[in-house]
């Protein structure tokens, strides 16, 4: 899964939704408004937001239930942070409503759920050795190649001709499945750490100048890497900003695996099939569908 952003922060549709599904006070057939057409009732209204962005609501409820599960944010709290945001604002919060076309219900609802993912990345704790790790990672470039394949065992047959002398450009074009393999024979040219999937950077980072790697599995296939060169990453950044957006990166990941954590443990049974799959991004793939994916 790539690196996940947890987007809490809902369109103001999202919440007249949510509002729709849950207002008992009120009947299906409530007119909303009539036109020389006809009348669009709260059902109508519900139906057409349902079908525009129901994953997306769904989405959103669930996650917000698997924080609040794991998160205990008080009443008390809550009012006196959306007091405090209000205060920034001032004579300027109407103002600001308008212009992001949101009511004054969704900003204080937005307030808990940046609550709660606060509370969530304050929970995570990134050690120093893994930081000192990330900082000799960005002082360092490779210059790597690579040949990708659909299977592990095509990967350790390209592993052995290579071994046995074979010409690593030329089996590039003849096996890799990156198209611009052709044109590259695999050459990667240089780069640093954040630039590649993070199973190949990991790997490549492991390698001694001129080794080759053992089969590495990511989400494109199997990738046989030989890493050709290192260099002194130039770099404008003082290793204080170095590590401080190293922290953040593996807060980041860490981010990811809580979140998933968080989700296997709400044990979410989602009943409508159209929503089925609504949380399958947050989710790591199975093994068995990935060697599928693999295979086509």
């Amino acid at each position: 899964m790539k690196k996940t952003v947890l987007a809490m922060t809902m369109a103001a549709s999202v919440l007249a939704l949510a509002a729709c599904s849950n207002d008992q006070k009120t009947s299906d057939d409530e007119v909303i408004a009539t036109t020389k057409s006809g009348e669009i009732t709260k059902q109508d209204l519900y139906e057409e937001m349902k079908d525009a962005i129901g994953p997306q609501v769904i989405e959103n409820m669930l996650l917000q239930q698997a924080l609040e599960n794991e998160y205990k944010i008080t009443d008390k709290e809550v009012e006196e942070e959306i007091k405090k945001q209000k205060e920034v604002y001032g004579d300027n919060f109407d103002m600001y409503l308008e212009q992001n076309g949101i009511t004054e219900a969704f900003f204080e609802k937005n307030v808990k759920s940046q609550m709660l993912q606060k509370k969530m990345v304050e929970s995570l704790e990134v050690s120093e050795e893994d930081v000192a790790k990330g900082l000799e990672r960005a002082k360092t470039e490779l210059h790597a190649r690579h040949i990708v394949v659909p299977d592990e065992e095509t990967a350790k047959e390209v592993i052995q001709k290579i071994k046995d002398g074979g010409d690593f450009e030329a089996l590039a074009k003849e096996y890799s499945t990156e198209p611009v393999a052709q044109e590259t024979g695999g050459d990667l040219g240089w780069f640093g750490p954040g630039k590649m999937l993070q199973e190949f950077e990991d790997a490549a980072y492991a390698l001694k100048k001129g080794e080759l790697s053992e089969p590495v599995k990511t989400s494109y296939g199997y990738h046989v890497i030989e890493l050709l060169d290192t260099r002194k990453a130039e770099s404008e950044k003082t290793e204080e900003e170095l590590k401080a957006e190293i922290e953040n990166s593996l807060k980041g990941v860490l981010f990811e695996a809580k979140l998933q954590e968080l989700i296997k443990a709400a044990d979410v049974d989602i009943k409508v099939d159209e929503y089925k799959t609504v949380l399958d991004k947050y989710m790591p793939a199975k093994e068995d569908d990935a060697d599928k994916k693999d295979e086509k």
